[in-house]
C-alpha cells in the first residue's frame, strides 16, 4: 500500500516526463531556423541495423538557415541522405560526397500559422495528459481514504495534487507562448 507522499512523488515524475515530452515535440516543430533537433527521429540503416542519425554522423548548424551532416564513415553518406528523404521532413539534402547540407527554407506566413496551430494542439494534448494524471492520483488518494487514511490527509493530498497540476499546466502554457513567439518571429 502506497502513501500520499509516494503518490505525490510519482505524480511529480510523471508530470516532469509529460513536460519533457511536450518540449521535445515543440522542438520538432521547425520555424525556419536551423537546429539539429529537426533531424531527431531520423533513423539510418547502417551496418545491418537501424540507428539514429546522431549515431552515424555529426549534425551541426553552421548558420541559421543551414544544417550540415558529416558522416563518421563516408560509405554511409548515401544511406543518411536516403533516411533524411524518407523521414518526410520536407528537406532536400545536398550530397557533395563528404558532407550533406540542408538549406532550411524560409517559412511563409500561412505556414507559420499552421505551425502555431500544431503547437497549440500539442500543448492541449499535454494538458489532457496532465489532467489524466491528476485524475489517477486523486483516485489513488480516495482509495487510501477508503483504506483508513484520515479525511484531512486526503484533502491535503488532493490540494497538493491540484497545486502541482496547476504549476505544470502553467509551465506548458509558458512553453507554448515561447514557441509561438519563436514561430512568428520572421
Amino acid at each position: 500500500m502506497s502513501t500520499v507522499s509516494e503518490i505525490l512523488s510519482q505524480l511529480s515524475e510523471q508530470l516532469e516526463r509529460n513536460l519533457s515530452h511536450t518540449a521535445t515535440e515543440f522542438g520538432r516543430i521547425r520555424a525556419g531556423k536551423a537546429s539539429a533537433g529537426m533531424l531527431e527521429g531520423v533513423m539510418v540503416e547502417a551496418y545491418g541495423s537501424v540507428m539514429p542519425l546522431t549515431g552515424a554522423a555529426t549534425v551541426s548548424t553552421p548558420d541559421a538557415r543551414t544544417l550540415s551532416i558529416q558522416p563518421w564513415d563516408r560509405s554511409l553518406i548515401q544511406a543518411i541522405e536516403t533516411a533524411i528523404i524518407n523521414a518526410n521532413l520536407g528537406f532536400a539534402p545536398q550530397n557533395d560526397g563528404i558532407n550533406i547540407r540542408i538549406n532550411v527554407p524560409q517559412v511563409t506566413e500561412e505556414r507559420r500559422k499552421e505551425l502555431v496551430k500544431r503547437a497549440k494542439n500539442e500543448s492541449e494534448n499535454s494538458k489532457i495528459g496532465i489532467r489524466n494524471l491528476r485524475k489517477d492520483a486523486n483516485e489513488r488518494i480516495k482509495k487510501l481514504k477508503n483504506d483508513g487514511l484520515s479525511e484531512d490527509e486526503a484533502k491535503a493530498g488532493e490540494a497538493e495534487v491540484q497545486k502541482m497540476v496547476d504549476g505544470f499546466i502553467k509551465k506548458t502554457e509558458d512553453l507554448l507562448v515561447s514557441k509561438e513567439k519563436e514561430i512568428m518571429t520572421v
